[in-house]
Formats: C-alpha cells, structure tokens, sequence
C-alpha cells in the first residue's frame, strides 16, 4: 500500500489520499418524479429523477422489451463562470457522459421485467459542479431508478424490481505523483492520470475511462488505482442500501 506523505498541496477538505467526499443521497426530492435523488458528493450537487412512460423508440417496437435511457446538463451557474444552456448542437460532452450513465445502469436492469414496451428516461441536471459529475451521477441515478421501479411495482405494472443488482461509481487519479479518490475539480484539473470506474454490486467491472494526460502508467499503477476505486465505490453501495432501506 503507497504510504500517505505530504500532498502536493493539502486537500481542500483535509481528505486522505483514500478518501472520499462526504457523500449523501437524499430521495424524494421531487414531487412529480417517480424516483428522485439529490445527491451530493462534497460541493458536486446533482439532482437525478427517474420517469417512466409507455412507449419505445421505433427500433424497439414490438420487441416486448423495455429501455432504459439518460440525459445529463450542467445548470448554467453548476461552475465557477455561467455557461450557456446546451442545445442538441453542442451536447459533445453531455451527450458522451449521459450514455455512460445509461450504459451503467443498463448493466444491472432486467429489461423484460418492466412490464412490457416501456422506457425509463433519468435525467441527471449538476446543480453544482466540483469534479465527479458524471460518477455522482450514476450512483444517485441508481437510487432514483430503484424507488421509480418500486412505485411501478406497486402500481401492478411489473411482477418485480427490473434491477437485479447495483451500480456507483468513482474518480481516481494521480496528481503530484500522488493517487488521490474521489478527485475535486482543481485536483483533477491537476491530474498527470485521471481515471473514472463504474462497478456493479458484485465488485465486477462495468466500465472504465482512463486516461495517461501527462504521463504513461504501468499495469501495476492501474491495479493500485482500481482497488482504491473499489474500495470507494463499496462504501458508495452501502450509502445506496441504507439509503433505500435494503
């Protein structure tokens, strides 16, 4: 295990090297929403909602399945200058965050258990943005998507909860030759590697997305940086359980 010595600068929130945010994920939060979450990674806020509707895209049709998609936006306040509102021209970003947040969750959804041609749509909008975004994201979508499918169960519109499993996610990378969890925004505007992982309940892989942006890494950097990753997202997944009473 790489010993804890001086940070290139101390952390903002005198955090640990293997430490995360203090993280909460608080449910309910919107009244017309059938699953909601506000979830908060230290000073990253995404307010995540999951809605369900009778209807398929025209590729789906008459496959009996059902599907499960996302959409993500940054408010323009969520960061330290105003950006503008995206439009479908300039959704570069957005739209590769918010196919990671579908393709998550996806990965633990039974789509024929959702009582027939339905599509669940999750909307994740950052109120407030300090790095994480897109792992905040897909570790509230996941209770949002839960409490959603518990209200369709409970309506008779499907026998079971469609997800079979869980899903989080965390930032991990190495700054000031230094691996750090859990990475804030000037930690990860400072990265020489930066790293997101996505996990399932079983401690199995569902994706990464890592990057050497200033220097190369050995596999035995990317072993050191998946079990800390790991270690952060079993802590995430039991902030899941409690928070949705399982």
């Amino acid at each position: 295990m790489r010993k804890e010595e001086p940070m290139f600068a101390q952390r903002v929130d005198n955090r640990l090297d293997r430490a995360m945010r203090d993280v909460t994920l608080e449910r309910g939060v919107m009244k017309n929403a059938s699953g909601s979450c506000l979830v908060k990674f230290g000073d990253t806020h995404v307010l995540v909602s999951a809605t369900i509707e009778d209807r398929v895209a025209g590729w789906r049709k008459g496959s009996g399945l059902g599907w499960l998609t996302a959409e993500y936006a940054m408010l323009p306040a969520a960061g330290t200058k105003r950006t503008p509102r995206e439009t479908k021209g300039r959704k570069g970003r957005s739209q590769e965050i918010e196919r990671l947040i579908g393709r998550s969750l996806r990965n633990v959804c039974d789509m024929g258990r959702m009582g027939g041609e339905v599509t669940m749509t999750i909307d994740c909008d950052v109120l407030q943005a300090d790095g994480g975004t897109r792992t905040a994201s897909i570790t509230g979508a996941w209770v949002a998507a839960w409490d959603a499918f518990e209200m369709w169960r409970m309506a008779g519109r499907c026998k079971t909860n469609p997800l079979f499993g869980q899903v989080a996610a965390v930032s991990v990378g190495m700054v000031g030759g230094r691996l750090l969890l859990d990475l804030d925004y000037r930690e990860d505007s400072q990265a020489e590697i930066d790293m997101n992982v996505v996990m399932n309940g079983k401690g199995e892989l569902v994706e990464v997305q890592g990057t050497g942006e200033q220097v190369s890494f050995s596999r035995a950097t990317l072993n050191e940086m998946l079990d800390m990753a790991q270690a952060g997202i079993d802590g995430l997944l039991e902030k899941q359980r409690a928070a949705v009473g399982r």
